[in-house]
């Protein structure tokens, strides 16, 4: 079984000691490191190969908040705090879980659980082209036309033809057909990288759309389906080059 490599971060030696009490009663977790040095923590995390953080938000040298906006994601996290107003702020910046003090064993542990079925659910299966991979991409082509994501009860096929645009949520994304919304956890990149390039194109860090769904361009938005969709500094100049590829 591969196990979360984890980091506890507290300035209170007490909390350290139940959150790794509770961490090595727990068989796909590996505590590699407990701290009271917020700064030390940010540096194994940015350093890579940490999975989870466990993270407390009222340290002296740097707050559980301040943390995440420097970590930029670099592993997923549960704040562990005594204090529930920060939990709003703290779902902005895309935490796995909030854990208010005292915390029990039983909601600590379907904290970690869901940590670690976001990290072994497989990735969405595109189908393999039998047809060169350079092949353009046509209904016409014998080439792929769907693809197959995890939801939470079953893997559900999707016609690319059907997709409108993706919405990417913290840990999940949100696929929107002409018929339903369909709800995977996968990242923004990975399902950028298995779709074919040509009709799918990244306008926003939380979009990815389907160009011949496109139903207006007003200055830095999308209209698709009535949905407004904006179109992110980042990703403005590839998204105009596609555009303007297409144009008459």
């Amino acid at each position: 079984m591969t196990k979360l490599k984890c980091i506890a971060v507290d300035d209170e030696p007490l909390a350290l000691d139940i959150i790794e009490d509770y961490v090595s009663k727990i068989p796909f977790l590996e505590l590699v490191k407990r701290t009271e040095n917020a700064i030390e923590a940010l540096q194994l995390v940015q350093a890579g190969g940490i999975d989870l953080v466990f993270l407390d938000i009222q340290m002296p040298e740097l707050t559980g908040i301040q943390f995440l906006k420097i970590a930029n994601n670099k592993a997923s996290y549960i704040l562990t705090t005594a204090y529930s107003q920060y939990a709003l702020e703290s779902y902005d910046l895309n935490v796995s879980d909030y854990l208010l003090k005292p915390i029990a064993f039983d909601r600590f542990y379907k904290a970690v659980e869901k940590v670690h079925n976001q990290n072994k659910l497989a990735e969405p299966v595109a189908v393999a082209p039998p047809t060169p991979v350079s092949a353009p991409f046509s209904a016409g082509n014998n080439v792929q036309d769907f693809i197959f994501v995890k939801t939470e009860h079953k893997i559900q096929k999707i016609q690319l033809d059907d997709i409108l645009y993706i919405e990417g949520l913290k840990d999940y994304i949100s696929i929107f057909t002409k018929a339903e919304r369909v709800i995977t956890l996968q990242n923004m990149k990975k399902m950028e990288e298995t779709l074919p390039k040509g009709q799918f194109v990244r306008v926003h860090k939380s979009y990815i759309i389907s160009l011949d769904k496109i139903e207006s361009i007003e200055r830095s938005r999308i209209s698709i389906n009535g949905k407004i969709i904006p179109i992110g500094d980042t990703y403005r100049d590839e998204f105009f080059k596609h555009i303007d590829n297409k144009n008459i």
